[in-house]
């Protein structure tokens, strides 16, 4: 579902995601204070690996829902999953923040709301295209069990 925003300031979170080196493709790592932030930022990461986020505008917000699964790696395939196809089918979009209004763990699901605006190549700068999603290196770490909420994800390029 798309919802076209009116002009106003949205709060962007700070970065807390990197990239490390990984043969032939890369791998993402993110974290947050939460699972679910440390899932955003996971899917901005992706987004910033595409193109350079300062060059987004949030002109758009529109609403993603992953179906039930079986587990949580399950969870984070898929939510990135349905965040690359927002990007490489229509509406292309390219996302500058990533609102998770339902992060469910015991169906395994998760909607979001994903601001930006359509890819346009005269004014966003073409990164690295990402062709999937994998589950090779795959790790999610959470609290309290773990010292801090991360994800580990290697991205096909």
């Amino acid at each position: 579902m798309e919802v076209t925003l009116a002009a106003g300031e949205q709060v962007v979170p700070e970065i807390k995601y990197e990239y490390l080196d990984h043969t032939a493709d890369v791998q993402l790592h993110a974290w947050g204070e939460t699972l679910q932030e440390a899932f955003e930022q996971c899917g901005m990461a992706m987004f910033g690996y595409m193109t350079e986020l300062s060059t987004v505008e949030i002109k758009k917000c529109y609403q993603i829902k992953t179906d039930p699964t079986d587990d949580v790696d399950n969870l984070l395939f898929r939510f990135l999953d349905e965040l690359l196809f927002l990007f490489s089918a229509e509406p292309f979009l390219i996302c500058k923040k990533l609102e998770i209004t339902k992060f469910d763990l015991e169906q395994f699901t998760i909607e979001c709301n994903c601001y930006g605006e359509e890819f346009d190549l005269t004014k966003h700068p073409q990164g690295t295209e990402v062709k999937a999603i994998t589950y090779s290196a795959m790790k999610i770490y959470s609290t309290p069990e773990h010292e801090k909420n991360e994800v580990f994800v290697i991205i096909d390029i």
